[in-house]
């Protein structure tokens, strides 16, 4: 009998053997399933802008510059940055996201990514469904391919082009493009994709967020504005230039102003109707972020040395203009000096700043949320303001906190608040910013000047004198790029494709230490320096591969110098 039983059995497996293999996974949707059904097909569509990493990272990009300072730098390959100590063996370490980095090392997402809209426009080209919007679907997937390509090229530079899907085990070589052929394969998704997209959608609409004809006009816009930079133009070939501005300029009147309040600017909840956000990532209740969390110290309840422990720099501090107008300091290579027609008093450091200064960082002093922020220590050493660095770990050590982007008092801080504020990929103040570059590089210095003055006049700031040119006109130029777009991702890459890193990242990072007499209540503040970096070497301006990367791929080039 038991002799019986165990035939069954074994005849029973040998029976069913084929079948059980053969059973679709129960734990996932078969590959072959999406492409038989729409909803499956849009799904996927909709998953391919997670190839787009959106600025609500943990501490954004600033981590990576002398925009802030973080008492632990090592985080996702952070330290590496700060020190200047990053290479193809560990540039990996810069590649997570979400909770820990920034995708900040982007080729391996890129590709995947890069990869999935392959699939998808090959997939789309040989369906038999009836989809009533399959040119515009197609259109958003060549706007996406061609944003992975921009985050490749600006740290890269040139990069294989991979316009079609492969398999795994196919036999297939990839080499290095030139930064001229990336940017004609972007122009040519661009230019493709125009035609079947609307100008914009309302902020009303449920289709705000995604990709526009206005959207890759302003992707083409910074695009050209790379190209024509001196990293990847040092012949200054002026017709590369001449492409810039008038990538620019198809967005001057398109509708779009600037936000009136450059505080609120940054808070308003997705969808809120306003004029200069031309394409950002949208969130909701149910989709929503913690950013503020993210950045505030540990008055708020952070945990102590993760979050604000990353607090903006006194070097970005002082780059902000006084309200007359005037830069508080003047450079002479790496000697900073004050500029005596500006008024600064070093005694009062944050009287009298251009409002973006007060709108975007918290300082010693400032009301935020209803309370007052102290980050002094007194002479003794033996007592501190709260928010102190010797307070807690949590509080950054620069003794300035993150402001932009954080909610105004009738929003809760705490960690069960998602947070809705959209990420502004692209804003029209990015776009006058890149017109008045543009124009500068071909000598219009008029036109350079007017714009620069639409961005300041917009905080009350007073306009770029005329008498203002050439170099000094440069220099204006690029800080107000700093001090418009702080925090948003640009310092690191600008910094490099002007060819000025090796001058920015020599200077010592600084905080500000705040000494307070508590018998007469005097406060003296002094700037003090916390990170000094590895020398700068030119081969840094772009970003290795990963050794592995490398090592699979031995036709692949390595970035030049590494």
């Amino acid at each position: 009998m038991k002799n019986l039983i165990i035939l069954i059995i074994c005849i029973s497996f040998v029976a069913c053997k084929r079948n059980i293999l053969d059973i679709v996974p129960q734990d996932r949707i078969g590959e072959n399933v999406v492409w038989t059904d729409e909803g499956l097909v849009r799904a996927y569509h909709t998953s391919l802008y997670n190839a787009i990493p959106h600025g609500f990272y943990l501490h954004m990009h600033s981590k990576y510059t002398d925009e802030a300072y973080n008492t632990a730098p090592d985080w996702s390959g952070a330290g590496h940055f700060a020190r200047n100590t990053f290479n193809p063996d560990n540039i990996g370490s810069a590649s997570g996201g979400d909770f820990w980095g920034s995708y900040f090392y982007y080729w391996n997402r890129g590709y995947e990514y890069i990869r999935k809209v392959n699939v998808f426009l090959e997939k789309m080209a040989e369906t038999e469904l009836d989809f009533s919007d399959k040119d515009k679907l197609v259109a958003e997937a060549k706007f996406l391919r061609a944003f992975i390509y921009f985050e490749l090229i600006k740290r890269h530079g040139g990069v294989p082009i991979v316009d079609r899907s492969y398999e795994l085990g196919d036999s297939v070589k990839f080499k290095r493009a030139t930064i001229d052929e990336c940017v004609a394969f972007m122009e040519k998704d661009l230019t493709e994709a125009m035609p079947h997209l609307p100008p914009r959608y309302p902020s009303t609409d449920a289709n705000y967020g995604r990709a526009t004809a206005d959207a890759c006009k302003a992707l083409l816009s910074r695009t050209l504005l790379y190209a024509a930079s001196p990293l990847f133009n040092p012949t200054h070939d002026k017709q590369k230039w001449i492409k810039a501005a008038d990538a620019a300029e198809a967005l001057l009147n398109s509708g779009y102003t600037l936000y009136p309040d450059y505080r609120k600017l940054f808070i308003l909840p997705g969808g809120a109707a306003q004029d200069e956000i031309i394409f950002c990532r949208n969130f909701t209740t149910a989709n929503g972020h913690q950013a503020p969390m993210n950045n505030l110290s540990r008055r708020y309840g952070a945990y102590g040395g993760w979050w604000a422990s990353n607090g903006p720099s006194q070097n970005l501090v002082d780059d902000y203009d006084m309200l007359n107008g005037e830069p508080p300091f003047t450079w002479n290579g790496n000697v900073q000096t004050i500029n005596p027609a500006s008024g600064y008093n070093p005694n009062r450091p944050y009287y009298n700043r251009d409002p973006r200064f007060d709108a975007s960082i918290i300082h010693d002093s400032s009301i935020y949320h209803g309370d007052q922020f102290e980050m002094w220590v007194s002479t003794d050493g033996n007592s501190w303001g709260f928010d102190s660095y010797k307070q807690s770990g949590d509080n950054p050590r620069t003794n300035y906190v993150i402001k932009k982007f954080m909610p105004d008092a009738d929003v809760p801080l705490n960690w069960q608040t998602f947070y809705t504020n959209a990420w502004p990929h692209f804003r029209l103040a990015e776009i006058y910013l890149n017109y008045a570059e543009a124009k500068f590089e071909l000598g219009d210095e008029a036109t350079c000047r007017q714009y620069l003055s639409l961005v300041r006049d917009r905080v009350g700031m007073p306009p770029i004198p005329a008498t203002v040119t050439g170099e000094d006109l440069r220099n204006r130029l690029y800080n107000e790029r700093r001090i418009e777009l702080a925090f948003e991702g640009h310092r690191y890459f600008d910094i490099r494709r002007w060819k000025i890193a090796h001058i920015i990242d020599s200077r010592p990072i600084k905080g500000m230490d705040i000494i307070k007499n508590l018998q007469t209540g005097a406060t003296t503040y002094t700037p003090v320096q916390l990170l000094v970096k590895l020398p700068y070497e030119d081969k840094m301006n772009l970003l290795p591969i990963e050794t592995s990367e490398i090592r699979r791929n031995p036709e692949l080039e390595q970035t030049p110098g590494w």
